[in-house]
């Protein structure tokens, strides 16, 4: 991994680090903790590195603390089921924080099939003066030991720790797509395409299934689950959603079963706009809820929405992500990009969403003023004092100086994977096997 560093720069969004993975070890996934002094990823490689935030400097204030490695890990590793004869490999779909309840940290990781439950500690003193073993840690012969002597704690290097607490394995047929912490912080659901199970912390030899929508005869099969995720502060609300574009609302205190949603959001196609590729632009990839609970954001290959948990006939807000690809969407069809599973975020505050495109493009949206800006994540752009400038898209006709043809797009460099530092203006992105962290204008 190679650190670069770059100076702050004086505009709304800066370039101020960038990491640099192996080629092998793509970022499958971004996450900031509860605090945001940490962030994790993960990779295709089954590892998952983990940064902290350093403390501001006096004589540097403009850097703000920025964010240095602080543990690397290998999380999961390939594995073969041979009932099955299936390779399972080590890529890190998810990551999610607990919330810390001592000086320790715990994540949990998933690949396709198996959860694990990670502590993260520091030590920083080792125990020295046993009475049983030398300072070599053998076992020292108990007829020359002629008095006790009482062990200290010395100072040593500091030592950061992961060790696996929990695996959660063999629940799931089918590959897991998504994990969440739920607010009770005792349980959390872990996803795949056809069933949500809910799991105990403390409990790794039994789950409960919660959602199953896997039918008799697999032959009628018309949606898969994409996404899941439990409410913010409600216990009992967790929301879901599906390849054919709808968002089920469930409370566990209906059923043990949640087959039978509370509430079903779901936005009825225009049929001026019908084609061969309806069905595969409207599956959702990601949905989130806001930080209050109030509202829902989701990402379909085209579109960001907002949703209010109220309203369940149309959604609140839509917003365009990239709708320059409506003519390229058969050639996009042809080489498997259509297919591609675009994350979003929501700012601290729920104003502002961000989602990832095409060309290491990255795009805002400001749901109070309207105003919405795209970005690039790019090493070649990358300047001390760099400024992201923002980057605009010409479809057809005179391109102008400061514009990128749409045939131009690099359709191989792609943003899916991006997280929002929960209190402040840091955004992580991940571009392939490069990972940016930017933050906003220093006053």
């Amino acid at each position: 991994m190679i650190l670069c560093l770059h100076v702050v720069g004086e505009d709304v969004w800066h370039q101020y680090l960038t990491y640099q993975f192996l080629k092998s070890d793509i970022i499958s996934t971004v996450e900031f903790n509860s605090t945001g002094e940490l962030l994790a990823t993960g990779d295709k490689g089954g590892r998952v590195v983990v940064f902290q935030r350093e403390q501001e400097s006096k004589n540097q204030p403009h850097r703000r603390g920025e964010y240095n490695v602080y543990s690397t890990f290998q999380s999961h590793e390939p594995e073969f089921d041979y009932l099955k004869s299936l390779e399972i490999e080590e890529k890190i779909n998810k990551i999610r924080w607990l919330p810390q309840q001592n000086a320790a940290y715990f994540l949990l990781s998933t690949n396709d099939k198996t959860v694990k439950l990670w502590k993260i500690s520091e030590r920083d003193k080792r125990p020295e003066g046993y009475n049983l073993k030398d300072e070599e840690g053998r076992i020292r012969d108990p007829t020359t030991i002629t008095s006790l002597r009482v062990p200290v704690l010395r100072p040593m290097d500091l030592m950061v720790e992961a060790t696996p607490r929990r695996i959660f394995s063999n629940a799931h047929t089918y590959h897991i797509n998504s994990i969440s912490v739920n607010s009770d912080y005792e349980t959390y659901m872990s996803t795949d395409d056809l069933r949500i199970n809910l799991w105990n912390l403390e409990i790794t030899n039994r789950s409960f299934n919660i959602v199953d929508i896997k039918p008799a005869n697999m032959e009628e099969l018309t949606e898969v689950i994409t996404a899941a995720e439990f409410h913010p502060n409600q216990c009992n609300t967790f929301v879901y959603s599906s390849s054919k574009g709808s968002i089920r609302l469930c409370d566990m205190r209906t059923s043990a079963l949640c087959d039978n949603h509370s509430k079903l959001f779901e936005e009825p196609e225009d049929p001026s706009n019908r084609s061969f590729f309806s069905e595969i632009i409207s599956s959702i990839s990601d949905v989130k809820f806001s930080h209050s609970g109030r509202y829902l954001m989701t990402r379909d290959y085209l579109t960001v929405k907002v949703w209010d948990i109220n309203m369940e006939s149309r959604p609140l807000e839509t917003y365009q992500v990239h709708d320059y690809l409506r003519s390229k969407l058969c050639s996009l069809y042809e080489n498997d990009f259509i297919f591609d599973k675009f994350e979003c975020v929501w700012n601290g505050t729920d104003s502002v969403l961000m989602t990832g495109s095409y060309n290491n493009f990255f795009r805002m949206f400001d749901r109070n003023t309207k105003r919405d800006v795209t970005l690039e994540a790019s090493r070649e752009n990358s300047k001390p004092r760099a400024i992201l400038k923002p980057r605009k898209v010409c479809v057809g006709g005179k391109r102008r100086k400061d514009e990128i043809s749409v045939d131009s797009l690099d359709f191989s460099k792609k943003i899916l994977h991006t997280a929002w530092h929960p209190n402040e203006n840091i955004i992580a992105v991940a571009a392939t096997n490069n990972l940016y962290i930017f933050q906003d204008k220093v006053n």
